[in-house]
């Protein structure tokens, strides 16, 4: 592709041209889709996994702390390349683009690196923390699974890579297609390989994983067929190619703060595991399918999210201020309606969210209260998350950063700790409103700042 026509096609990007309303919808609801249908996919790969056993679920259960920091470090590291490609457009900069997008595949390849030797060298001492035995089923079943989705990590992080590349050069409807033929993959394996169904052998856990990378492989491949054949925006080209010191950091100014910001949830799920596992084991899988069920709700907001980002951060670059606080503004009242009815479904109907995952009598009697308590915070949390994303698309991340230690670590868990000991398991739920409240107010004095200091300098060439 010649750059004249390279220029020719940014310069049409419907991020500066098309009505803010439709403009969302068209970016943001293939992939809310695309997001929901993921989040469908972590139930009912849990659905699977605890007909196996409810240890077979507190292994999976277990994991999660390290699976989030495997999606910190390759999503953290494309928000930044999402953020400086979107700019960079908006400016008409094609070649910073073009070498953004080369860096960030640069830069998924370290992240998979770094992941294999998770996977060898870490996974065994971190379940020895948490079950503090290698005789258990938990331990065994936690290993293969954790193990095999490490080692095979250069699926998901090539998935990150060319989704966020069609992401960010408006093109969603294909990171919609690549990210549902992956989850369709991994639903329709998880039972073949779990349960040796087909002339597979069953598997167990370590089919739950299996189907799992090869899901990520699958989206991964179309993705980056998507992006040779129809992303002409931008050119990937290997030749020459030398990683860019001054494009990498400029990718990390905004990607670290979000990988930290989500590694600190790895950090908090793995200290509430330590705090809950204390009372029984069947607390620590309630907080795993928590998290599973409260994906429904908030995965589509993620999905709104990824197509608000490149629009405030291309109409940042083009100077159109209008069109970035209309984005907001339709963002939050789209975020607000999808956890609305996150709070109704864990307030009214918890007994039948629990019971989709075959659960014991003691799983629902804790799950039931827990997941009351919890959705509490579903009321306060679509403000949290649309401000630290517009933090994010102006380039400043370390004010999401900021919230999210103060939530996760400074409230959060030591609020569970002491809920712990002073109240027992069933007070211990409180501590996520508690860590929310706290996140309102922060993040509502950030989002005034970042409009003094930012958003209200900008022009207005609409």
């Amino acid at each position: 592709m010649s750059k004249e026509t390279q220029n020719a096609a940014v310069s049409e990007n419907k991020m500066g041209v098309m009505p803010v309303n439709k403009l969302i919808l068209n970016m943001s609801f293939p992939m809310m889709v695309s997001m929901l249908v993921q989040a469908m996919y972590n139930i009912v790969d849990s659905i699977f996994v605890a007909r196996v056993s409810e240890d077979a679920l507190t292994a999976v259960s277990l994991a999660f702390p390290v699976q989030t920091l495997l999606v910190a470090v390759g999503a953290g590291t494309n928000v930044g390349v999402n953020a400086l490609l979107s700019k960079s457009l908006g400016e008409k900069d094609f070649n910073r683009a073009n070498k953004t997008a080369m860096n960030g595949i640069f830069l998924a390849v370290l992240g998979f690196i770094a992941f294999v030797l998770v996977g060898l060298l870490a996974v065994k001492p971190f379940y020895l923390s948490q079950v503090k035995t290698t005789d258990s089923d938990i331990y065994t079943m936690g290993i293969s699974y954790l193990s095999i989705v490490c080692i095979c990590s250069f699926g998901v992080f090539a998935q990150f890579i060319f989704e966020k590349l069609l992401q960010s050069t408006g093109m969603t409807f294909y990171s919609m297609i690549s990210q549902l033929s992956g989850a369709v993959t991994n639903i329709v394996l998880d039972p073949i390989l779990i349960f040796g169904l087909l002339g597979f052998p069953a598997m167990g856990v370590a089919g739950a994983a299996i189907a799992t990378v090869m899901g990520q492989c699958v989206g991964a491949t179309l993705a980056f067929i998507f992006n040779i054949k129809k992303n002409h925006e931008i050119q990937l080209s290997v030749k020459g190619f030398k990683p860019d010191g001054q494009i990498i950091g400029k990718i990390y100014k905004v990607g670290v703060p979000s990988i930290i910001m989500q590694a600190i949830g790895s950090v908090m799920t793995y200290g509430m595991n330590l705090i809950l596992i204390q009372f029984t084991s069947t607390a620590t899988a309630v907080f795993g399918v928590y998290f599973k069920l409260q994906s429904f709700f908030f995965m589509p907001v993620i999905g709104l999210n990824n197509g608000m980002v490149p629009i405030i951060a291309y109409n940042f670059g083009a100077g159109k201020r209008s069109r970035m606080v209309s984005t907001i503004k339709y963002s939050m009242v789209y975020a607000f309606c999808l956890l609305f009815l996150g709070f109704l479904a864990f307030e009214f109907i918890p007994s039948t969210l629990l019971g989709l995952f075959d659960a014991s009598e003691e799983m629902l009697q804790i799950g039931s209260k827990a997941l009351r308590i919890i959705g509490v915070h579903f009321l306060v949390a679509w403000f949290c998350i649309i401000a630290g994303s517009v933090f994010q698309a102006v380039g400043n991340g370390v004010y999401s950063l900021v919230v999210s230690v103060a939530r996760q670590l400074v409230i959060l868990l030591p609020a569970a700790y002491i809920l712990a000991k002073i109240g027992g398991l069933d007070l211990v739920w409180w501590a996520f409103p508690i860590a929310e409240t706290m996140s309102l107010t922060v993040s509502s004095i950030f989002l005034v700042l970042t409009w003094k200091k930012v958003i209200s300098k900008v022009p207005d060439n609409v």
